[in-house]
């Protein structure tokens, strides 16, 4: 299939022929990442609008940590945390696409219904597939995310022999059951799920094939920043020590021509990816 440079997110046609950063916006007190940690929703307003200051196209609303060992949050807590702090970014800033990072589909109903674009879901939705019914019946975006077992377990002796092709092939399963759920193509997001029921090699190697999971013909998404497999392979322990690896991973992924990058850091990796494209225009 030919490289895909629209997706289709409820009233909006986003261009993805040149990548698009993603902020990351986590309504949670355990994030792995503490710089990353935001309480309540006018604390959400500051960073979305730094944010998209900075050079987010989209900004991502979690209200559920998913890092390895993370315990499920209660669905009414998950909305408590989550639908007002969309509501109120959507009513801020009208012209922001907002994905909401959650995998219960009641969860991701009411946070559509008060203005979110994309649905992100960890599970590629295998944990909720009435998730599958709310993207087809909004007409909202759709991120396939892969992962084996839950986040409480999905880091106990995961097993690969071919990373890329096992995830790739699991990952267009979920693409047709989407699609049986009625989610047309040009809604569809795929994520290799860097992280998510991998061991150090096979992040390493989903990374070096990214223009495989490009060369599906769906809008792909990599989320890499401050992951533990930075730490793995470098030796930083902190997820705060992880930024310039994490900027050379994204440097990495903008040339394999990934279309949207889920980060913490947005000013610095749009100065990465602007660099470059200064370099490849002039």
């Amino acid at each position: 299939m030919a490289r895909r440079n629209l997706w289709k997110v409820k009233d909006k046609d986003l261009d993805v022929s040149d990548t698009l950063i993603m902020g990351i916006l986590n309504i949670t007190p355990d994030s792995f990442y503490d710089g990353s940690r935001l309480s309540g929703v006018d604390g959400a307003l500051r960073r979305a609008e730094r944010m998209l200051e900075e050079g987010a196209m989209l900004l991502d609303i979690g209200g559920e940590s998913t890092r390895p060992g993370a315990d499920p949050v209660p669905l009414e807590e998950e909305i408590r945390r989550v639908v007002p702090t969309v509501e109120a970014i959507a009513r801020t800033f009208p012209d922001a696409v907002i994905s909401v990072d959650t995998y219960k589909s009641e969860v991701a109903r009411r946070s559509v219904e008060v203005g979110a674009h994309i649905i992100n879901d960890i599970s590629g939705g295998t944990f909720d597939p009435d998730i599958l019914k709310v993207a087809a019946e909004y007409g909202t975006g759709i991120i396939l995310n892969h992962i084996r077992g839950k986040p409480k377990d999905m880091q106990r002796n995961p097993h690969y022999d071919d990373a890329p092709a096992e995830v790739l092939r699991e990952l267009m399963d979920r693409v047709a059951r989407a699609k049986d759920f009625g989610v047309p193509d040009e809604s569809i997001c795929i994520d290799p799920g860097i992280g998510f029921g991998k061991r150090l090699e096979d992040n390493l190697r989903l990374i070096k094939a990214a223009d495989r999971f490009v060369a599906s013909g769906y809008v792909v998404l990599y989320g890499v920043s401050r992951k533990s497999f930075i730490g793995m392979a470098l030796g930083y322990d902190d997820p705060a020590d992880r930024l310039y690896a994490t900027l050379g991973v994204h440097a990495y992924l903008y040339l394999k021509g990934v279309h949207v990058l889920r980060v913490h850091d947005v000013r610095e990796t749009a100065d990465v990816v602007g660099i470059i494209r200064h370099i490849e225009r002039s």
